[in-house]
Parts: C-alpha cells; sequence; structure tokens
C-alpha cells in the first residue's frame, strides 16, 4: 500500500545532540497531492526511537509521502496519551506550548511544510518527560500522524 516518493535532499551529517530519524508517508496515492488530506486517509508518522536520553534531540523528517507534512514537537499532559488530542474544525490541533517544529523542505525549522521526498529538520534541547511528534496539516493527526517519544534521564 505505501508508495514512497524518492529523497531530493538530506539532513546535515553533523547535526547536534542525539538523531531521531522520523518517517513522514502516506498511502494509496502514486503521484505528488496538495490540498487538505480526507478524513480516513492512511497516513503514517513512525520514528526511529521510542525513548532517547535527556537533554539536546535532533528531529530528522523524511517525507516519503506524495502529500506535504511536517513534524511538530509537543508536550504530553501527565496521563495523556498520544493521539487523544481533538482536532478544530480545521482538522488540526492546538499547537499551544510546541517546542519545536521541522516543516521547511530541505532545511530546519519552520516552512510552509516538508514536500514529497523532502527532509526538515529542528533540534531542541528537552527535560526528562512524555512528549508527542505529531504532523498538524488538515487531517492528518486525526488519520494517524502522531507517536509518543519519551526523554529519559536514565538513558
Amino acid at each position: 500500500g505505501y508508495h514512497f516518493a524518492r529523497a531530493n535532499c538530506s539532513a546535515p551529517r553533523s547535526l547536534p545532540g542525539h538523531i531521531v530519524d522520523v518517517t513522514l508517508a502516506d498511502m494509496g496515492m502514486t503521484q505528488m497531492m496538495g490540498g487538505t488530506a480526507p478524513m480516513g486517509a492512511h497516513m503514517m508518522l513512525r520514528s526511529s526511537a521510542a525513548t532517547v536520553p535527556a537533554g539536546q534531540i535532533s528531529l530528522v523528517a523524511s517525507n516519503l509521502g506524495w502529500r506535504t507534512h511536517e513534524l511538530v514537537l509537543l508536550k504530553l499532559a501527565t496521563g495523556a496519551a498520544a493521539g487523544r488530542r481533538r482536532p478544530a474544525t480545521n482538522g488540526k490541533v492546538a499547537e499551544t506550548g510546541s517546542l519545536g517544529e521541522a516543516s521547511h523542505s530541505c532545511g530546519s525549522g519552520t516552512g510552509d511544510g516538508i514536500t514529497s521526498g523532502s527532509v526538515g529538520w529542528t533540534t531542541v534541547t528537552l527535560p526528562p518527560g512524555r512528549y508527542e511528534l505529531i504532523c498538524n496539516l488538515p487531517n492528518h493527526y486525526a488519520d494517524g500522524m502522531h507517536e509518543q517519544l519519551v526523554e529519559s534521564p536514565w538513558l
């Protein structure tokens, strides 16, 4: 089902801290698509690590899908689970308190989204805790683009 786009750029080899690779993808398309994703579309966000050492981390988001995606890092509240945020009518969840974002094609930080075949990255320093990696483009979160990341002082 998943048709992966070819990479047209990569992150620098010398990013600081612990590197966490994140794959962004979608299913059922064989060409680049824009616009709002329909509810129920098959999408995924997978990180190379579920737990990382406390301190500085670099998130490297590779968009292997056909739609534009992004990566946003949010703190999880005590007792909250990944994937339980409620999207607003625009299909997006609140980004209040966002701790970092990779949404620039072939570059660092924020932008207009990571286009098909591109890579974006960001470096953050986080205290120990539980976080959620999400794609927050319309309906992408509801379509499954979220994953928990735990930062632990015991690693």
